[in-house]
């Protein structure tokens, strides 16, 4: 049942805020008391898992729901691909008012048998949606039925967006891949220096841009998990000699049991700029030393570390004296509350203040020690009311956060810049850090900071 999984989720020992909590509290759980209106403006259960799992390219992704679920989740995070386009299409059952009615399992077992027979995918996820389950559809049951007539892997994601947060719906998409896919298949080779990459979703890229540096320090990336995956890539993780969890929030509880079930040991770690991107570097060839690979992957990875920071010191230049001093008003979430911190610190930049109400505890303590302690620089939600006096104020000459607060920004005319999953350019590992520095360089820059914050054409008598 549902609240059996759920059960072990709320008490994840991997997480930092629950081995924070007393007996008590961890009986309680993580869930919400209840349903407030509004409460899944930041994205439902079911947004959360479909945005875990959808990265795996060449697989089938069905929603089973109305159409509405599939509209507004689709391709909401950039998350690309070097092959199969097969994880853009957006495949629903477009449950009406009569499968309400009658049930929508006969509708769901043609979708599934439909999806096969038009791309041939190694596997299929079938996510189940509020409204079938409310009305009792039995999806395991059909993929079940349906992985024995086709012959593949037909895996339910039963997670309905009522039972809880996008967080949540990211954590129990890993218990999907934990209970369905991860261990069902061995890797063709191994070698020594295999690695899985946990909770990277290769958003616009990201992954790309710390792929080049893997293989240079002779580290192999067998399993990401899931960005730019293949199914079987994500099936073999098991074999990996080690792994990072790049967004801790989302799925320390894979890091956790892999570990358990397999022994392959997990750190939480970033690609956020170059110390974080160094220190996962480093961080990674000490674990795979100590699992037997050669005791010179340390030394190959340091020389590699020296290669790339030199080359970006190198070419950050240009940038230097525009960044230097200027401040900053970061307002976003996970792993990205202090490793962003430690990025715009390389930069010379002066972070007034991060957000943290994403972050574990683990992550909240790594911005406050980059922060030299000033618990006043770590934020929850900041009331749009606050954040424009911020801004307008000049407390920050940018703000770097998502989307959804821009508009705070440039009421009050002040440079913003998008750092979330919606943005179109990548910013991970060393040659992330160098298109950040052009970004933010270019935005500070424009001429219409100026032209917005002087005064009017008319008030400046330049009218006839």
């Amino acid at each position: 049942m549902l609240s059996d999984r759920l059960a072990p989720v709320f008490d994840e020992p991997g997480c930092a805020t629950n081995r924070a909590k007393t007996d008590a509290q961890k009986k309680a759980g993580c869930k919400p008391k209840g349903p407030a209106p509004g409460a899944a403006a930041g994205g439902c259960a079911f947004d959360g898992a479909k945005i875990s799992l959808q990265p795996i390219v060449d697989a089938a992704h069905i929603v089973h729901g109305p159409i509405a679920c599939e509209g507004n989740n689709w391709d909401n995070r950039h998350s690309a691909s070097s092959g199969s386009d097969l994880y853009r299409r957006g495949l629903t059952t477009d449950l009406t008012e009569l499968d309400v009615i009658q049930g929508g399992e006969k509708k769901l077992w043609k979708a599934i048998r439909q999806a096969i027979e038009k791309f041939d995918p190694p596997a299929v996820f079938v996510y189940q949606t509020c409204v079938p389950a409310l009305t009792g559809d039995d999806i395991r049951a059909v993929c079940a039925a349906a992985t024995e007539r086709h012959g593949r892997p037909v895996i339910p994601v039963e997670v309905p967006g009522f039972v809880g947060s996008k967080n949540l719906g990211n954590r129990l998409a890993g218990e999907t891949l934990l209970e369905h896919v991860i261990g069902t298949r061995e890797p063709e080779t191994t070698t020594p220096t295999d690695i899985a990459l946990i909770a990277e979703f290769n958003i616009v890229g990201d992954l790309w841009q710390v792929m080049p540096v893997f293989e240079k320090a002779g580290m192999r990336v067998l399993s990401p998990i899931t960005g730019d995956a293949r199914y079987h890539q994500v099936a073999q993780a098991h074999r990996a000699r080690a792994s990072m969890v790049v967004c801790s929030q989302a799925m320390v509880n894979v890091g956790r049991k892999m570990q358990e079930r397999w022994g392959i040991p997990y750190f939480e770690g970033s690609f956020n700029g170059v110390r974080a991107t160094s220190e996962a570097l480093r961080t990674f060839s000490r674990l795979l030393v100590e699992q037997g690979a050669a005791p010179d992957l340390i030394d190959r990875t340091e020389a590699v570390i020296a290669a790339e920071e030199a080359e970006v010191r190198r070419r950050f230049e240009p940038y230097r004296e525009i960044l230097a001093g200027k401040r900053v008003l970061l307002y976003t979430g996970g792993n990205k509350s202090w490793a962003m911190v430690s990025t715009l610190q390389d930069m010379g930049m002066e972070v007034i203040g991060t957000s943290v109400r994403k972050a574990t505890d683990h992550g909240k303590d790594r911005a406050r020690d980059l922060l030299d302690g000033a618990d006043q620089k770590l934020f929850g939600a900041i009331p749009n009311a606050e954040m424009f006096r911020m801004l307008k104020d000049g407390e920050a000459d940018i703000m770097l956060s998502g989307g959804r607060s821009q508009f705070v920004a440039l009421n009050a005319r002040r440079p913003w810049l998008d750092t979330n999953q919606e943005r179109h350019h990548a910013y991970a590992g060393y040659a992330g850090f160098l298109v950040l520095a052009e970004r933010i360089a270019l935005t500070l820059t424009a001429p219409i900071w100026d032209q917005v914050n002087g005064p009017a054409p008319w008030d400046a008598g330049d009218t006839p």
